[in-house]
C-alpha cells in the first residue's frame, strides 16, 4: 500500500502529511477538494485514500458514500477535527475504515496507515494470488498479467491456481496430476502437457520474460518475472 490520495483542503496540513508520509517511502497525490480528489482517482490508481470531512462543495463523508456505492473498496482513513462519537460512527457508516481526530500525531497516523496495510493485504491475499504482474482473482476464476485480462477454463484455473500457490517450485507431472485432476497415479496421459501448453499460451504469449518453464526430466516451474 504505497500510493495514496490524500483529500485536504487545509494546503499546510496536506503539505504536512505529504512530507511525512513521503519521507516513509509513500507516493501521495493531493487534492483540495472532493470533485478534484474523485478526478484524480478516476486517472490513478490508489491503494488507500485519506479523506477530511469537511470539504468545499460535497463533504468527505458524501464522497466516502458514493465510491462504496459504485463498489470501490479501497481502504479509507477519515481524517478530521469532527471527533465526537457521532461524528466517529457517521465516519465508519459511511463506509470507512477507520476514524482519525485532528490534532494528531504523525506517528499515529503512520501506525493507521500501517495497520490498514497490513489489513488489506491479508485480504487481497486471501481473495487472490499474485506472481509478480500475474494476479489470479479467486472471486472471478480469471487471471491477468500486465493488467491484460486472461480467460480461463476450470482446469487451467486449478492448474495454475496450484502452480502459483508453489511458485518457485518444480512441480512433478504425478504432482500435478495429483493436485489438480486427482489422480494419485500415471496413467500414461500427457493431459499434464497438454494444459500446460495451453496456459502458456495464454500467460507467456507476447511477454519476452517466460514465466512458466520446463525443467528437463522433472517437470515444470512457475517462476516470477526477474
Amino acid at each position: 500500500m504505497r500510493n495514496i490520495l490524500l483529500v485536504e483542503d487545509e494546503q499546510n496540513v496536506a503539505a504536512f502529511i505529504k512530507k511525512g508520509l513521503e519521507e516513509e517511502g509513500y507516493a501521495v497525490e493531493v487534492a483540495h477538494s472532493a470533485e478534484s480528489g474523485r478526478e484524480m482517482l478516476i486517472a490513478s490508481q490508489f491503494d488507500m485514500f485519506i479523506l477530511d470531512i469537511i470539504l468545499p462543495g460535497i463533504s468527505g463523508l458524501e464522497l466516502c458514500k458514493q465510491l462504496r456505492k459504485e463498489g470501490v473498496q479501497t481502504p479509507v482513513l477519515m481524517l478530521t477535527a469532527l471527533s465526537s462519537t457521532e461524528n466517529v460512527v457517521q465516519g465508519l457508516d459511511s463506509g470507512a475504515d477507520d476514524y482519525l481526530a485532528k490534532p494528531f500525531k504523525f506517528q499515529e497516523l503512520l501506525a493507521r496507515i500501517n495497520a490498514l496495510s497490513r489489513r488489506n493485504r491479508k485480504l487481497q491475499n486471501d481473495q487472490s494470488l499474485t506472481l509478480g504482474q500475474l494476479v489470479l482473482d479467486k472471486d472471478t476464476k480469471t487471471a491477468s498479467r500486465a493488467g491484460a485480462e486472461i480467460k480461463l477454463t476450470s482446469t487451467e484455473y486449478k492448474l495454475l491456481e496450484y502452480m502459483m500457490a508453489n511458485s518457485g517450485k518444480v512441480l512433478s507431472r504425478a504432482d500435478l496430476l495429483k493436485n489438480v485432476w486427482g489422480l494419485h497415479f500415471d496413467v500414461g496421459t500427457n493431459v499434464v502437457d497438454v494444459y500446460v501448453n495451453y496456459l502458456r499460451n495464454k500467460i507467456d504469449k507476447g511477454f519476452d520474460v517466460k514465466m512458466i518453464q520446463t525443467v528437463i526430466g522433472m517437470g515444470y516451474i512457475l517462476k516470477e518475472e526477474v
